[in-house]
């Protein structure tokens, strides 16, 4: 049986038709939280029902045309991911996934994933893996930036469920935007550096509707990163959850619209299990009802860890603003986001 470990106590496995009596019960205790977005998990309400599905797949995966595995906590089924469409004559496939309660908050399904796209992209030389999600449904689309992908539109009420037509958002990574997998140097190092750093800036765009999630920056940070700010006469250093806080009530609660922040230039330096960026940022959005436009230097320090790399530190400095700017000092500084 196909088996890769995620960490020590999870594996991800195949998922075939005799399994059909555990899936079903794993389905069971997922129905409600899965059911909120798709009807996906009503497809198998049953043990008929539920061996059809699973049917369904491995005849795709006969075909090269999907695949579907679980994820196992301690021997336990808690989720699974699943190549909803795999078309190699395009290059193109589509990659889903659900999970249990049980099996939320430790990042499974996001190394679960990475397996598939890492497979996709180096094994079959596919050149496209798409993420689809519900406008709303935020704990996939975390999964969707932690995977470095993009977020390319949304198709408003794409689809009817549960009497309402629902918006799709459409998220993708490209095979030369994933960095090789295990200890690649050089260009495989900076494209990872690269993601983290594109997660920690997508993470405040508020921009055509967006719902940011400042939060997802404790995924690319180690647990005792520190982000400072020194943009007056004395910096001000914040541990994760002071930082985050105050700036998602900012992006939610109308004070801060239409945001946006983005790298102009920036240099990195790698220097075998740690590297150093500096970057030059730009950003413009409402602040309070008026536009304004900013700009700032910043400094990250990686590190890599057992998990892969992440941030260790982050520290900035915005460029004052002057009486020929669009924004005032006061606001330059309250809106700066990184």
């Amino acid at each position: 049986m196909f088996t890769v470990p995620l960490d020590d106590h999870a594996r991800l496995q195949s998922l075939e038709p005799w399994q059909a009596k555990e899936f079903l019960a794993h389905i069971d205790r997922a129905r409600d939280l899965v059911g909120q977005w798709i009807p996906w998990a009503t497809h198998s309400s049953d043990l008929a029902s539920a061996t059809a599905t699973l049917q369904r797949y491995a005849d795709r995966q006969a075909q090269d045309g999907g695949r579907i595995y679980g994820i196992r906590l301690d021997g336990t089924l808690v989720g699974g991911v699943m190549f909803t469409r795999f078309d190699s004559t395009s290059g193109v496939a589509e990659i889903g996934c659900w999970v249990e309660p049980a099996g939320e908050g430790r990042g499974l399904v996001t190394r679960a994933c990475r397996v598939l796209i890492d497979w996709a992209f180096q094994e079959r030389g596919m050149h496209r893996v798409e993420w689809w999600v519900a406008a709303g449904n935020t704990r996939s689309i975390e999964v969707a930036r932690r995977l470095g992908m993009t977020r390319e539109g949304v198709l408003r009420q794409r689809y009817p469920y549960r009497g309402v037509r629902r918006d799709s958002e459409a998220w993708a990574v490209l095979s030369g935007e994933w960095p090789p997998s295990g200890d690649a140097p050089g260009a495989g190092v900076q494209t990872e550096l690269n993601r983290l750093m594109r997660v920690f800036v997508d993470a405040f765009d508020n921009t055509g509707g967006r719902k940011p999630d400042v939060g997802v920056i404790r995924d690319i940070f180690i647990p005792q990163g520190r982000i400072i700010a020194n943009v007056g006469d004395e910096p001000v250093i914040y541990d994760l959850d002071a930082f985050i806080e105050p700036r998602q009530r900012m992006l939610t609660d109308g004070t801060l619209t239409e945001f946006s922040e983005w790298e102009a230039t920036e240099r990195t330096e790698v220097f075998g299990s740690v590297a150093h960026r500096f970057s030059q940022y730009r950003k413009s959005g409402f602040h309070h009802g008026q536009w304004f436009e900013g700009s700032g230097w910043k400094t990250t320090q990686f590190l890599r860890t057992p998990s892969g790399w992440k941030m260790s530190s982050l520290a900035w400095d915005d460029v004052p603003a002057t009486d020929t700017d669009t924004a005032s000092p006061t606001a330059a500084s309250a809106v700066t986001t990184a």
